[in-house]
């Protein structure tokens, strides 16, 4: 029974043009070089959110963030564009400041020439639920990133894909002053 749904299914997929297509394609042909470089800014990578005007310290820390690690997977050949997407890896933290069991925070994705000039850039909201418990970890997958090439001598590797948190200008000097707060500190 088994063999006869996978059977039913492949017909399926074969009888379809373009996942077909698309399918038989990515099994004969090799990317014409690398995947562009990912990653996240170190400035923009953390947020940390203190409640109202108060010191600067960990007990006035109501919401951090930070952005763990990404990760891309591209495919390209001929002339044709880069097709990508990404994962980024959040951890998230509620504070003895918090007032409240969820948070949202704005991330951006940008795809950028390697000497910085930056190509597109969308923005994107997360949701942090900290009704279980105060440190929580997600991933998100990010896909339908579209990386035009003039033609074929143009390697992907000309590009790269950044990710960073929206900071506030005061967000933004907090984390190039170098300092930091990880909620998870001194936890086993």
């Amino acid at each position: 029974m088994r063999q006869i749904a996978l059977f039913l299914l492949y017909s399926a997929l074969v009888g379809c043009s373009s996942v077909g297509s698309l399918a038989s394609s990515l099994d004969r042909e090799q990317n014409v070089g690398t995947c562009p470089a990912a990653g996240s800014l170190y400035d923009a990578s953390r947020k940390v959110k203190f409640a109202g005007t108060e010191a600067r310290t960990f007990p006035n820390i109501a919401y951090t963030g930070e952005i763990v690690d990404v990760r891309m997977f591209c495919r390209y050949t001929g002339a044709q564009p880069v097709s990508a997407e990404i994962e980024i890896d959040f951890a998230f933290g509620k504070g003895p400041r918090a007032a409240d069991d969820v948070r949202f925070y704005r991330y951006w994705v940008a795809v950028a020439r390697r000497s910085g000039k930056v190509l597109q850039k969308e923005y994107f909201m997360l949701e942090a639920d900290f009704s279980e418990d105060d440190i929580v970890g997600k991933t998100e997958l990010i896909g339908n990133i579209v990386i035009p090439r003039l033609d074929e001598t143009i390697s992907a590797a000309n590009f790269e894909v950044l990710v960073g948190f929206d900071l506030t200008d005061e967000e933004l000097a907090f984390n190039q002053e170098g300092r930091r707060f990880r909620l998870s500190a001194g936890q086993q």
